[in-house]
């Protein structure tokens, strides 16, 4: 008989077995310890489905809690996406579009639902890249980076875009699509497009100003010049020194200004020639030595040890600088002596580093102010420019020259005792043991007469008078046309060969340049090929470049240097027949 306490499952397999479990009494204490066995088992099996049950709940709790971070994080995105200030965008390696975010319906103008799998160029047809770029070009598996600024008319307002995308590769390292924004900057090209109308108004309104100070400034210089070449009495000497020096200085504050600006917009380069710096250092001493014996101060210059005869570097850029020194020496010193001293600092790698003082005894800089008067317009006190004139532009202007090259300016000064002046310079080293030089320029108080024909082309009548003076002075055989169409009909039909024109770049009918082309198309080579010197009070920055593309010889700033004007005859009057203008 079964027990009925028996374990269901035990209970079933002694039927099935058909045991007598009264013919065995060993039979109940093995069927009681499966029993147990059963029993045991039942309870584990409920404590897992518990257990299990626990963490299914716990699952079930964490999972939901994760669809609802996940869901709230997608919409965060989608919100952040959709309200960020520009286009985000993906597309397939063919430039269909995959993902648009809204800023693409405001700026396209397209729905995204009618944009996502069409190409990009189906939407941008008629956009104006700038530099002129093909979008088929920029949207290529070898461009890894692409960027670019481009331009859209909506709603017949122009709009400006900048483009940035990358190329978006796969785990297994192939090459995906693109993935990018496109961000609205019309208000910051519209302010770069308007500084750039400004500077051009800028550097418009100084050359207009520059030419028109210059040209009278012309005049009185140019007067002054011719009347102490002239017989004058003893006593108007020095009225005439005085209006001289007047003309002189306002023509240098003029240049001050307009080279501090070009070195503050960056259009002053370093331009390395071969010159010889012996050459150059007699230059110096011929020009400040007259100017130093005025004042009664002494001027030297010393090499403290051998250096080079010649080497490679700017030389305009050095005199310039030199000579801002000097002058800025000769301003502040009353006695004593300005000295420059040289010293060869050791050449290296065909480079020679130079080492320029410029020592002055005059009234000195308090240590307080050495440090600001390399700013532009500042001196050493605001007494000083009422006392001693000047702009305040001269150092700074040194100081960036100086700083264009890699070179720096220093100052050792002490108040009352003067002041010393530093650079190093470092140049390149050349073999040429010679080198041809132009006459040094010096102050001449006679000049030989030069037989040769110039025209000179030139609508200002103050202008021309000056010209006309010296050109009589020199013995110059001359003609004078008042624009271009004159100048031309002089050369074309004229039975006399010029020498020289020059040819003044601002004038009506046709101005310099304009007239230069068509002499240099004339079927007469000689003609064609006539030397032509412009003649300018322009301060543009690029003169040099626009007389070099025009074909032109050479320039000369307006007021010119009465002697510089000579040499530069002389130059041209190497023509032994010359038949005189009649």
């Amino acid at each position: 008989m079964l027990n009925n306490e028996y374990h269901r499952l035990l209970k079933r397999q002694i039927r099935k077995a058909n045991l007598n479990l009264l013919a065995n009494p060993d039979f109940a204490i093995f069927l009681n310890s499966v029993n147990d066995a059963y029993n045991s088992f039942d309870k584990d099996v409920k404590h897992v489905e518990n257990i299990l049950e626990e963490s299914s709940k716990e699952l079930f709790v964490a999972n939901q809690k994760l669809r609802n971070e996940r869901d709230v994080s997608k919409t965060k995105l989608e919100n952040l996406i959709d309200n960020v200030g520009g286009v985000i965008f993906e597309t397939d390696l063919n430039g269909n579009f995959t993902f648009l975010n809204t800023a693409w319906e405001e700026y396209s103008g397209f729905t995204i639902e009618n944009s996502i799998g069409k190409s990009f160029k189906d939407f941008l047809k008629g956009i104006n890249i700038e530099g002129n770029k093909e979008f088929s070009a920029l949207f290529s598996k070898d461009n890894k980076y692409i960027e670019f600024i481009f331009r859209k008319e909506k709603e017949g307002k122009l709009m400006w875009f900048e483009l940035k995308c990358k190329l978006v590769k796969g785990h297994d390292g192939l090459s995906k699509g693109f993935t990018g924004i496109m961000v609205d900057i019309t208000n910051l090209k519209s302010t770069e497009i308007e500084l750039h109308k400004a500077s051009k108004s800028k550097d418009e309104f100084l050359s207009t100003m520059s030419h028109e100070i210059r040209t009278p400034l012309n005049a009185v210089t140019g007067l002054t010049n011719i009347l102490l070449m002239e017989d004058h009495l003893p006593e108007q000497v020095i009225n005439l020194k005085a209006l001289k020096y007047s003309g002189e200085h306002l023509l240098g504050l003029i240049n001050d200004l307009l080279d501090f600006d070009k070195i503050k917009s960056g259009k002053m380069k370093v331009n390395e020639k071969v010159f010889s710096l012996n050459n150059f250092l007699e230059n110096i001493k011929s020009h400040f030595v007259l100017r130093t014996q005025q004042k009664g101060i002494e001027f030297d210059i010393i090499n403290e040890n051998k250096l080079p005869n010649n080497i490679i570097g700017d030389k305009l850029k050095l005199t310039q600088i030199i000579n801002n020194l000097l002058s800025n020496a000769l301003k502040f010193t009353a006695t004593g002596s300005i000295i420059i001293k040289i010293k060869n600092l050791g050449i290296s790698h065909n480079k020679i580093n130079l080492q320029f003082k410029v020592i002055d005894t005059g009234i000195g800089i308090p240590q307080e102010r050495q440090g600001s008067i390399f700013e532009s317009f500042m001196q050493a006190n605001s007494e000083t420019s009422v006392k001693y004139g000047g702009t305040g532009l001269g150092l700074s202007i040194t100081k960036k020259l100086l700083n264009l090259q890699s070179s720096d300016l220093n100052v050792e000064s002490e108040e009352g005792k003067g002041s010393n002046f530093s650079f190093q310079i470092t140049y390149k080293v050349t073999n040429r043991l010679n080198l041809y030089e132009p006459e040094m320029v010096k102050i001449q108080t006679e000049y030989e007469p030069l037989n040769m024909n110039v025209l000179v082309a030139e609508d200002n009548k103050m202008n021309v008078l000056i010209m006309e003076r010296f050109l009589e002075k020199w013995k110059v055989n001359y003609k004078i046309a008042f624009n271009g169409k004159e100048a031309l009909e002089y050369i074309q039909n004229s039975k006399v060969d010029f020498n020289l024109v020059l040819m003044d770049l601002q004038m009506p009918e046709l101005n310099g340049y304009q007239t230069t082309e068509i002499i240099r198309s004339l079927e007469d080579e000689t003609k064609a090929n006539l030397p032509i010197i412009a003649l300018t009070a322009f301060a543009q920055t690029d003169i040099k470049e626009k007389t070099k593309l025009h074909k032109m010889d050479g320039f000369m700033g307006k007021p010119f240097n009465p002697t510089v004007l000579y040499e530069l005859l002389k130059k041209y009057s190497n023509k032994p027949d010359v038949v005189k203008i009649t």
